[in-house]
């Protein structure tokens, strides 16, 4: 089998062919689908793998204690070999996982071969395709609970101790601070259990991340933003438990810990943080420091942990194993949400260039998991619920095809509804457009057909659509009405083997995407066009390619200041028009994903209680992870549209379509790209959009936007509203 190892004296990291592990009494034998890569604890070992012998030696001073009382034992000869030779070994990685049994020890009879297992331990649950695992260290998965969510098991038992050494209690505020893995997981656990939480971290994402996930406000711990909550949330008395989940050397985190509690406050150790503690600031308090042992009671016991002895439950209510079976069961019924948490999934074959990419940099994750061979995605993801499937995007028939034409006759187009958005966005830009004939217009009602003819020129103008669509002249049709018809009529007019440019949405159901794309594969036409119109804009292009190729994951997060509509709008008519934001969601979810030139494949959404505000969580195959905030509660003069992207060491500023900026380090230094000049107004795309649909009618060339992009921005829309009626991820599962 197949085994992820590093050297530590040179840092070398390999997949090697190793033995299959015996199944000892005791335990069984698991082959693993899915395991996790703790970003904080195992980077920091490859880290250290890769220092010099002075550094190893730096960064481990409780080793080289060791070491010098070895060669005052033993001499400095066998005390080099000694050394030499542990440091000159492969040594395994990782902890955590979740796999099946395909072997089951004597003395074993709480599972059975086949049974879903999540396994914990550095000895037990490695990266590696067989591990055997003792009986206190894994725990059978809740029904319906997806693998790859049960790799999380050990990691969420660490933050589940962590949090039960707190004794957190309901309507506590708590400061967590570091907002890795961990601190995610403690964000989470600390808001299922009734505590109001404020999060710390100088990662702007990670804390836009806690803040859809449950925490009450988070900032920079260096930032007077997370005081300022703190002291809202608490009357200024402060926090009543501090959590540390932060590494590195700085102590600035037992600083602000010490700051923010309230008097006789606790202050719980979970990470590997400097711990200098301030004595005057800590005394004055009387804080209570705790330190929180790994997963919990049975650690580091070779009785409990090799030997399987329990601890009886009348005397230790928690231990590794209950607090492991916890963890999963809280994730299972959807009080804890790791889904938004995992930023890339890696074949186990690539393990080496994973963790070289994450050393590097290049990887930016909060979580990783490796994926086995023999539990493809689609078994695994086959038990994630909800699950919105993408309905499989034909190939262009041979039903209707771009009609031959001369490259000088006119485009005829014909327009369905001419309410404000056509009359103000789209028929400007036409009718001014040289090689564009707008033929007919067909409205409801017959005044808005004549003020559209009147202020257009329209050749003519109806209320009777079938005759438009029988009309063998026009080349073109819009589909510019309320959201609840566009499916409908998108199907229509595709059936009568017209190009179609329809506004977003495409469609308000799964149902009705599917029978559009049924209408493309029964019609043989596949000329078809949402406005999905940023991604035209000409400040937005010129940024992209400021910007540069892409090489690693990013983290994008768009802001979307909506505000409230007017009341009596038809918007607000969710029983027949779809929520607000399945109207109109499709813009930037279109936007974020032609940025990262992919399709997201999981959706996660959470709205606030008691208005429209939504966070809408979105991951793409290459591990890109995007935040969309779309907000109807900010200030009404602040700019609708912000958005950033993060990656590479470049960062991509868009402000409102105004202003746009790249920054990046480059061979002289600090450099950055900002536009030259404001633009005389807001350019979202309408004109650049409507003139390559209209070339593209005109030559019988591909649509702007590939009909499979249009399909996966549409269900990835609708799996918000999914996702916030189950309350859980929802994936977006290519339909075979």
């Amino acid at each position: 089998m197949k085994q992820v190892v590093q050297n530590y004296k040179s840092g070398e990291l390999a997949v090697l062919d190793v033995p299959v592990p015996g199944c000892k009494p005791g335990g069984v034998l698991v082959r693993s689908a899915y395991s996790l890569i703790s970003t904080g604890t195992e980077l920091m070992k490859v880290s250290e793998a890769g220092m010099s012998m002075l550094g190893k030696a730096r960064s481990r001073p409780d080793q080289v204690a060791k070491v010098v009382q070895s060669v005052a034992t033993n001499g400095v000869p066998a005390t080099y070999r000694k050394v030499m030779g542990k440091l000159d070994s492969y040594t395994p990685l990782g902890y955590s996982l979740c796999g099946v049994v395909e072997q089951v020890g004597a003395g074993v009879d709480d599972v059975k071969v086949g049974d879903l297992v999540a396994c914990a331990g550095n000895e037990h649950a490695l990266h590696a395709e067989l591990n055997w695992v003792p009986k206190n260290l894994y725990t059978p998965v809740p029904d319906g609970l997806a693998p790859q969510h049960a790799a999380f098991g050990t990691v969420g038992s660490i933050a589940l101790q962590g949090v039960r050494r707190g004794e957190p209690q309901l309507g506590d505020v708590a400061l967590v601070i570091g907002l890795g893995l961990i601190g995610q997981l403690v964000v989470q656990l600390l808001a299922a259990a009734g505590v109001r939480v404020v999060g710390a971290d100088p990662d702007p994402v990670r804390c836009e991340l806690a803040a859809g996930l449950g925490a009450a406000a988070c900032g920079d711990p260096g930032s007077a933003a997370v005081e300022a909550a703190v002291a809202e949330l608490t009357d200024g008395h402060g926090v009543d438990q501090v959590y540390l989940a932060a590494g590195g050397g700085s102590n600035q985190p037992v600083e602000l810990a010490a700051k923010l509690s309230r008097d006789r406050g606790r202050v719980v150790d979970i990470g590997k943080c400097r711990l200098d503690l301030p004595w005057n600031a800590y005394y004055e308090k009387e804080l209570d420091v705790r330190f929180s042992r790994s997963y919990g009671p049975g650690r580091y016991d070779p009785e409990y942990e090799l030997e399987g002895r329990d601890y009886p439950i009348g005397y230790v209510r928690w231990t590794e194993r209950r607090n492991l079976a916890c963890f999963l069961d809280l994730v299972a019924r959807g009080r804890v949400d790791v889904a938004p948490l995992v930023s890339h999934t890696a074949d186990f074959e690539d393990a080496v260039e994973t963790y070289q990419r994450l050393k590097e940099g290049e990887l930016k994750a909060v979580a990783v998991l490796f994926r086995y061979a023999g539990h493809p995605d689609h078994a695994a993801e086959a038990q994630e619920t909800p699950e919105v499937a993408v309905p499989a995007v034909p190939r262009r028939g041979g039903g209707v095809s771009a009609p031959a034409r001369s490259a000088k006759a006119p485009v005829r187009l014909a327009f369905v509804g001419a309410g404000n958005y056509a009359t103000s966005m789209l028929l400007p830009h036409l009718a001014e457009r040289e090689g564009v004939e707008l033929s007919t217009v067909v409205t409801t009602t017959a005044l808005s057909a004549a003020n559209a003819q009147r202020k257009f020129g329209f050749a003519r103008a109806t209320t009777d659509l079938d005759a438009v669509l029988g009309d063998q002249s026009i080349d073109a049709v819009f589909v510019v009405t309320r959201h609840s018809s566009h499916a409908e009529l998108t199907c229509k007019a595709l059936h009568s083997g017209k190009a179609v440019f329809v506004e977003k949405p495409l469609a308000l159901t799964e149902d009705d995407l599917s029978g559009v794309l049924a209408a493309v594969e029964e019609s043989g036409n596949d000329r078809l066009q949402v406005g999905f119109n940023r991604r035209f804009a000409p400040l937005l292009q010129e940024a992209r390619k400021q910007f540069g190729v892409r090489t690693g994951p990013a983290s994008v997060r768009y802001l979307v200041n909506a505000g409230r509509l007017e009341h009596g709008s038809w918007y607000l008519r969710q029983g027949t028009e779809g929520s607000r934001f399945a109207g109109e969601g499709g813009h930037f979810i279109d936007t974020v994903s032609w940025l990262l030139a992919a399709d997201p494949v999981s959706v996660y959404a959470v709205t606030t209680p008691g208005n429209e505000d939504l966070q809408v969580v979105l991951r793409y195959p290459d591990g890109s992870t995007a935040t969309i905030s779309y907000v109807t509660t900010g200030a009404p003069g602040f700019p609708k549209e912000s958005l950033d992207l993060v990656a590479d060491g470049k960062v991509l500023r868009l402000d409102d379509f105004v202003r746009a900026s790249v920054h990046f380090d480059g061979s002289a230094g600090r450099k950055r790209w900002v536009s030259s000049r404001l633009p005389k107004a807001r350019d979202k795309g309408q004109e650049a959009e409507l003139a390559a649909f209209v070339r593209a009618v005109r030559t019988g060339g591909p649509m702007p936007v590939p009909l499979e992009s249009l399909a996966a921005t549409t269900a990835a829309t609708l799996a918000v509203q999914a996702g916030l009626a189950g309350g859980a991820p929802v994936t977006l599962a290519r339909a075979r």
